[in-house]
């Protein structure tokens, strides 16, 4: 990596970010695509064996065993949740998160695209303790699919426009973090947390003595997810713990968590991404109905995702505005937020993420259903979020 690199201005790392998850987006979507056409191919049967092949790691008495599914889920999806954890540390320290003004609106948007999705989903779920455990779903927003989708209009969409989206959904991926850590965790082995707690007390100290070498952080962060993962939390919120160890900077004024996050972004965007969404969307239409489509569970994430997304996030922001804590960011008019509060409603990979977490010990009357209101919901917030964007958008350029 090159020394100009390692000094990239706040602009323009945020430009590079959104160009590489846009990009990584249309293959999501590819990938989410081809999922669905297998899983309702003769091809199914291959795909569900191969999703369920037993996949064993042995390393002497310590052994780790797992279908191919859950390697992925737990394994790979790690690795998802140590970027997003590199980027919260470099956007809380040096960017849009680091100054009190600049996180006021989108952390009230963030704040009502969590509580009214959720409250929706509670709701046309009330009385029903197992469906009630997806009650998180449609609180998540996929920042792949949305700057996509952004980004597809070009210079014609202000920057404030796209760092405002980027901030928004920064904050609901460290909200799902604290979520999954919280409401997801299963039996806890002490033994197994203190072991874990022994690693992340060295990473914390390492970066206290000015290690910047990653490479001791990356080993580290392995015992840390075996620990986790034996522990009964959920195994990638190892990747969040270790991330925020990352030095900022070193001694000479390089910075080795953006040059991890650099190294990471392609990796992560183009293959941990795509394969994720070729494991989780392949939802299988045999046995579908109206009845499937207007089942609790699937109306509520679908309506959470469509419905309480832009209400949540358009009205705290607009009684953040009305209260004077907060203005609307330059260049940008309500009808471009109420197009960003609808591309919020994708949720895709991270409520995906979430529904197989909730759902993973449940019966088979919410299997499926969890997964056809997430397809659905997100669909149709991309359909409206477009049209909005191509009414309200210049129709020219911008400079």
């Amino acid at each position: 990596m090159t020394d100009q690199n390692k000094s990239l201005p706040k602009s323009s790392a945020i430009v590079d970010f959104i160009k590489l998850e846009s990009a990584g987006g249309i293959l999501l979507l590819a990938a989410a695509v081809l999922a669905m056409i297998v899983a309702n191919s003769p091809l199914a049967g291959l795909y569900d064996a191969l999703l369920n092949t037993p996949v064993a790691v042995q390393v002497g008495a310590l052994s780790i065993g797992k279908p191919l599914l859950l390697w992925v889920n737990d394994g790979l999806m790690a690795v998802f949740f140590f970027l997003v954890g590199l980027e919260i540390k470099r956007e809380v320290t040096e960017g849009e998160l680091s100054s009190i003004s600049q996180v006021v609106l989108p952390g009230m948007g963030a704040l009502g695209g969590m509580v009214v999705p959720a409250a929706i989903y509670a709701w046309l779920n009330w009385g029903d303790a197992i469906a009630l455990d997806g009650w998180a779903i449609p609180v998540a927003t996929d920042i792949a699919f949305a700057l996509a989708l952004l980004s597809a209009f070009g210079t014609r969409a202000p920057t404030s426009l796209k760092v405002f989206l980027l901030t928004l959904a920064i904050f609901d991926d460290l909200a799902a973090i604290v979520i999954i850590a919280v409401f997801y965790s299963g039996d806890l082995s002490l033994s197994a947390l203190a072991i874990g707690a022994s690693a992340l007390l060295i990473a914390v100290t390492m970066n206290r003595l000015g290690v910047t070498r990653t490479s001791s952080y990356i080993l580290l962060g392995i015992v840390l997810w075996i620990a986790v993962l034996k522990s009964g939390v959920h195994a990638t919120l190892a990747g969040v713990l270790i991330a925020f160890c990352i030095p900022m900077r070193d001694a000479q004024g390089g910075s080795p968590l953006r040059e991890l996050e650099h190294n990471l972004h392609g990796p992560v965007a183009f293959a941990i991404l795509p394969m994720f969404a070729f494991a989780n969307a392949g939802l299988s239409m045999t046995g579908m109905s109206m009845e499937s489509l207007i089942h609790p569970v699937t109306l509520g994430v679908a309506a959470g995702l469509v419905i309480g997304k832009p209400v949540g996030i358009l009205s705290f922001v607009w009684i953040a505005i009305s209260l004077r804590i907060a203005k609307l960011p330059m260049n940008v008019n309500w009808l471009q937020l109420l197009g960003v509060a609808f591309a919020c409603g994708i949720g895709f990979t991270m409520s995906l993420f979430i529904a197989g977490l909730a759902f993973e010990h449940g019966s088979g009357d919410y299997f499926g259903g969890d997964r056809l209101g997430v397809l659905v919901g997100s669909i149709l917030s991309a359909v409206v979020a477009y049209a909005l964007f191509h009414v309200s958008l210049p129709k020219t350029p911008r400079d």
